[in-house]
């Protein structure tokens, strides 16, 4: 069934009949419009909850992202200047001793005691150390030992005496970048060694022997070792090693103490075994079998055959340092609180030479000391 449609009547008004308003309006409404008044501001939309929280998770992607830029660029930046110092050998830590190798320098210290390394023990033992020595870090979790031999012995001594791994098992460390070639390294140790007051010219010809006999560097000629190692000495220093090479060349092996030749007693020893043949084998036949002579008895040897007031037959008839019934004196030094002991010990005679006063010890102590020492001594025979 069809639905009616409604159909609705509109009259339009006839041409020239008077206006007419609907309901309500105004008789002037014919007039210009009065300009509009400034409509009021539309309040925002209302927003729902899905949206509120999409903005807000929005913004808190956003601030997590801005923090996360901030601090990788902060760490990029940190990790610039990481590899700046590390180039620079400034970056330090503290390395196990039983990590620290020395096998890819040879070492210039002379071989036997070194005397002084108890005062070293002892000032690291009152202030720790002052200065970390450098060392490469390897692959394999290791550090081969660039500079620091002296203190590595001392931290080591010093673990032994106290057992105290928490203070004394490591020891603070520069690292050297990975990759520095040898010939670099073996000049950062002289380097730091040329400003020891101690160190002596002995030992620097004997570094330069073992650098020119080192098959991982270029360099064969001991003679060219010193150019290429001694780079910061004089030239006049370096022609010094250089006869020190001659002398350790032939007798470094017979030698107990070269660190202890004086620079003119070794200067003139050279030049005697240049220009006299056999003083070497002389020198050497001398010393052969005299385990306990002290510096002073090898430093004698030397200076004889070197012309310092020997006389004119020393060649063919040395004469040796002894005492009546025995071969010679017997020296040694013991580090006490009070500072160290030298004690020399001879046929008859037992010194003990000290900085102290021994007139201020009660001589009844003093005199049962010296028994307890003589009947100890007895003890042991």
């Amino acid at each position: 069934m069809s639905r009616k449609r409604r159909i609705f009547d509109i009259e339009m008004p006839e041409e020239g009949s008077p206006e007419t308003f609907p309901a309500g309006k105004k008789e002037d409404a014919g007039k210009p419009a009065e300009e509009p008044k400034p409509a009021k501001e539309a309040k925002p939309a209302r927003r729902g909850p899905m949206a509120t929280a999409i903005s807000e998770t929005a913004q808190s992607v956003r601030e997590r992202q801005e923090a996360a830029a901030k601090i990788r660029e902060e760490n990029d930046s940190l990790a610039r200047e990481h590899v700046r110092l590390k180039k620079l050998g400034l970056i330090t830590d503290l390395v196990p001793l039983d990590k620290i190798a020395t096998h890819k320098l040879v070492r210039d210290r002379a071989k036997g005691d070194d005397f002084e390394l108890a005062e070293l023990v002892a000032s690291i033992r009152a202030i720790g150390l002052s200065n970390p020595i450098r060392v490469e870090a390897l692959p394999d979790g290791t550090y081969e030992l660039i500079q620091g031999y002296r203190r590595v012995s001392a931290f080591r001594a010093l673990l032994d005496e106290t057992g105290d791994a928490e203070t004394w098992g490591k020891i603070p460390a520069g690292m050297v970048p990975q990759g520095e070639n040898l010939e670099g390294l073996y000049r950062q140790m002289v380097d730091e060694n040329l400003v020891r007051k101690d160190i002596s010219f002995a030992e620097m010809a004997q570094l330069a022997l073992n650098y020119a006999a080192d098959p991982d560097t270029e360099e064969n000629d001991p003679d060219r070792a010193v150019a290429v190692l001694f780079q910061s000495a004089g030239y006049q220093k370096r022609s010094y090693i250089r006869q020190f090479i001659k002398l350790v060349s032939v007798l470094g092996e017979d030698l107990n103490y070269p660190a202890e030749i004086p620079r003119a007693l070794g200067l003139s020893l050279v030049s005697r075994m240049e220009e006299v043949e056999g003083v070497a084998t002389a020198i050497r036949q001398e010393l052969k079998g005299w385990d306990n002579r002290s510096i002073k008895d090898e430093i004698d040897v030397l200076r004889r055959y070197a012309g310092s007031g020997a006389p004119s037959g020393a060649l063919s008839k040395p004469v040796k340092a002894s005492t009546p019934g025995g071969r010679a004196k017997t020296t040694f030094q013991i580090d006490r609180p009070q500072g160290r002991a030298k004690c020399v010990a001879a046929a008859g005679r037992l010194e003990v030479r000290m900085d102290r006063d021994f007139t201020a010890v009660e001589r009844r102590r003093l005199e049962q000391a010296v028994r307890d020492l003589l009947d100890s001594l007895d003890r042991g025979r």
